[in-house]
C-alpha cells in the first residue's frame, strides 16, 4: 500500500542510521539481504529519506535485470539515471558503503527501518481520515468502513504473514483427520442440519463462499433461513452446539424475516395470522417458537443499498465481538459495489462476488451468497432444470464460489416427471471444489417456508421433522 499524501507538523518516524545500514549490507550481500528485505515488505516508500529510495530503487532494477551489484556498478547506473550527483555522489555512496562493511546486523536495521515505516503509515492513514471528516459529500459510514479496511490493511505490509508454517498446516490437517474419525461423521465444518448436504459437503466449511442459486419464488431464502436457525439452535451438531449467525437481508425486513422464522419453527402459515384463524394450539406453538428462538445468536441487518465494502466491515466487527460462525447475504444481485458501480453491471457483480470471497476467506467462516439463476433454464427446455452457466451477470461468482446450490421445485413445471410430488426440492450441488457433486432431494412445505430432511435419521432432524419424514 502506497503512502497516502500528508502533511506532518513535525519530523515523523525515522531513523536515518538505520536505513544508510540496511542499504549498507544489502551492498556489502546482497544475495541474501535483498530477499530478506522484500519478503518483510520492505519497498521504496518504507525509506524515509529520498536519497535512500533512489538507491534501494536502483538496487532492485539492477537485480531484476540481473547486473552485478557493488558501489562501482551502482554507481555508474545511478550515473545512468542522472541521479548520482542529485544524491549525494561519490561521498553519500562511500557513507553508505561504510554504514554496514558486511550484514550480519541486516535484520535489526531491516526491523528499525520497517516499524518507522509502519509509524507513518499509520499517521498517514489517520489524516487521510481527517481529511475526509472535512469532506461534505463523504458518508460518515463510508469513512469508518474505509478507514477500518486502511487500518487493517497496514498487515498485508507485514512479510512474517506471507508464508504459513508447513508444521503448523500440518498439524491442523492432521487434527482435522483425527476429530473426523472421532465423531464417525465425517463433518468437517458446521453442520447445516440437512443429513444428505452433510454428507456431501462434509459440513459448511471455514473461508468458503457457497452460492444458493435459484429462480424466483423457489425457496432461496426459506432454504437460508432454515439452514441459519439450524446452525444457531445446534441442529445436526453433536453436541447441540449453537453458533452465531450472521443475515445480511438486502432485500426483506428484519421484521419479516423473523416472522417467518417463527411462523416456520412452529409449523404455522403465516396466512392464518394475518387472517385471524388461529387455533389456540397455533397460538402456542407461536410463542414458543419465539421464546426458543429469542436465545438464538442471530444477528440481522437489513439496511437496504448496502455496499459490500461495508458489509464486509460490519461482519468483521460482528466477528470480533459475537464470534459469528455463519454469514448469509441474500441476494447478490441486489448489493452494491461502489468500487466498480461507474463501470459494467458485469463488472460491478464480480466485484462484489469477489469482496464476498475475500470476506469468507478474512474472517474464516462460511458464507452463504444468494444468487438469481437466468430465465435460460426455463427457455431452454419446460422441465426448467438449471445449469452453472444459467447464474446471472458475471462468470465471476461461479469462479469465486466453492460451492453452488441450484435450487429447484419439480412441482412448478408440469413437464417435469416429478411434477406430482407437490413437496419435492431438489439441492442440486453443481460445483463442489472439495468433494463430490449431484442432487440432494428434500422436502419443502410451501405453506410453512420450511425444508426439511426427506430420509433423515432422528437426530439429524429439527424440531417436528419428524412427522414429515418420508
Amino acid at each position: 500500500m502506497a503512502n497516502p499524501p500528508v502533511q506532518f507538523d513535525r519530523t515523523p518516524p525515522q531513523d536515518e542510521a538505520a536505513e544508510a545500514g540496511l542499504l549498507g549490507c544489502v551492498i556489502a550481500n546482497p544475495d541474501v539481504v535483498i530477499d530478506l528485505a522484500v519478503e518483510k515488505g520492505i519497498r521504496k516508500d518504507s525509506f524515509y529519506f529520498p536519497a535512500h529510495q533512489i538507491l534501494w530503487e536502483t538496487i532492485l532494477e539492477m537485480r531484476d535485470k540481473l547486473k552485478a551489484i557493488d558501489p562501482v556498478m551502482i554507481s555508474s547506473r545511478l550515473r545512468e539515471k542522472n541521479v548520482f550527483e542529485d544524491i549525494g555522489g561519490i561521498p553519500f555512496l562511500q557513507r553508505i558503503v561504510e554504514a554496514a562493511p558486511i550484514a550480519v546486523h541486516a535484520e535489526s536495521y531491516l526491523e528499525v527501518v520497517r516499524q518507522k515505516s509502519l509509524m507513518r503509515n499509520i499517521m498517514a492513514c489517520a489524516q487521510e481520515a481527517v481529511a475526509k471528516c472535512y469532506d461534505p459529500d463523504r458518508d460518515v459510514d463510508q469513512i469508518i468502513n474505509e478507514t477500518q479496511t486502511t487500518f487493517l490493511d497496514l498487515n498485508n505490509l507485514d512479510g512474517d504473514q506471507i508464508w504459513r508454517s508447513w508444521p503448523g498446516l500440518i498439524q491442523t490437517v492432521a487434527r482435522e483427520i483425527n476429530d473426523q474419525a472421532d465423531n464417525k461423521r465425517g463433518i468437517l465444518g458446521i453442520p447445516s442440519g440437512f443429513s444428505e448436504i452433510d454428507r456431501m459437503l462434509r459440513g459448511l466449511k471455514p473461508a468458503e463462499m457457497i452460492v444458493l442459486a435459484a429462480r424466483p419464488s423457489m425457496g432461496k431464502t426459506s432454504l437460508a433461513l432454515n439452514i441459519a436457525e439450524n446452525i444457531a439452535t445446534g441442529v445436526g451438531d453433536p453436541e447441540r452446539k449453537p453458533r452465531g449467525v450472521a443475515v445480511f437481508s438486502l432485500e426483506m425486513s428484519a421484521e419479516s424475516l423473523v416472522r417467518r422464522m417463527v411462523c416456520c419453527r412452529a409449523r404455522v402459515s403465516a396466512s392464518k395470522i394475518g387472517a385471524g384463524f388461529l387455533a389456540r394450539e397455533q397460538h402456542e406453538s407461536l410463542m414458543k417458537a419465539a421464546d426458543e428462538l429469542k436465545s438464538a445468536p442471530i444477528f440481522i441487518d437489513d439496511s437496504g443499498g448496502l455496499d459490500v465494502a461495508d458489509m464486509r466491515a460490519r461482519a468483521r466487527r460482528l466477528k470480533n465481538k459475537e464470534d459469528i460462525q455463519f454469514i448469509i447475504v441474500d441476494y447478490l444481485q441486489i448489493a452494491h459495489c461502489a468500487k466498480y458501480a461507474k463501470e459494467s453491471w458485469q463488472r460491478e457483480v464480480g466485484g462484489i462476488s469477489g469482496e464476498l470471497k475475500a470476506m469468507a476467506k478474512e474472517l474464516d467462516v462460511p458464507v452463504m451468497v444468494l444468487s438469481q439463476l437466468s430465465r435460460a433454464a426455463e427457455t431452454r427446455d419446460r422441465t426448467g432444470v438449471p445449469k452453472l452457466s444459467d447464474l446471472r451477470d458475471s462468470g465471476s461468482i461461479e469462479q469465486d464460489a466453492d460451492v453452488v446450490f441450484l435450487l429447484r421445485r419439480p412441482a412448478r413445471y408440469p413437464d417435469d416427471p416429478n411434477y406430482e410430488d407437490k413437496t419435492l426440492a431438489i439441492v442440486d450441488i453443481a460445483k463442489n471444489r472439495n468433494g463430490g457433486v449431484g442432487p440432494i432431494e428434500l422436502n419443502f412445505f410451501d405453506d410453512i417456508t420450511r425444508f426439511d430432511n426427506r430420509v433423515a435419521a432422528p437426530q439429524d432432524m429439527p424440531p417436528g421433522n419428524e412427522s414429515y419424514a418420508l
